[in-house]
């Protein structure tokens, strides 16, 4: 499998991940994801695959509605670099448009449907 090396725009957050060949991209609906417009990986990432180089006071956490999601960003650039996901916490979807080497602009993306989970 491919190990892909990923940043938010100033470097302060960087992280990488062993995934499989990354053909496809993953929008979500939700009121929070649908205001970022971030393509995310398609499969999830467990959290011992998911390596984060960043200090504790330069990585940023949101959350909202039950709190179990938890979406990270660099404080210092504000870009979103990845999330905890609501649905199988313990994993992670990354952005896509962090990732070295991937045009998420030529990507198919699939529609998971966040607005109307519980």
């Amino acid at each position: 499998m491919p190990t892909y090396q990923g940043s938010c725009h100033c470097g302060a957050v960087r992280f990488s991940f062993e995934h499989p060949p990354i053909e496809r991209g993953l929008r979500c609906n939700c009121s929070y994801c649908a205001r970022k417009g971030a393509l995310m990986t398609p499969e999830v990432i467990a959290r011992e695959a998911l390596r984060i180089e960043a200090d504790d006071e330069v990585l940023g956490l949101y959350q909202f509605g039950s709190g179990v999601a938890k979406h990270y960003f660099c404080k210092q650039c504000g870009i979103y670099t990845f999330n905890e996901t609501l649905r199988k916490p313990g994993f992670f979807r990354a952005n896509l448009g962090c990732l070295e080497g991937v045009d998420t602009e030529s990507l198919p993306a699939d529609l998971f449907d966040g607005r109307h989970m519980l």
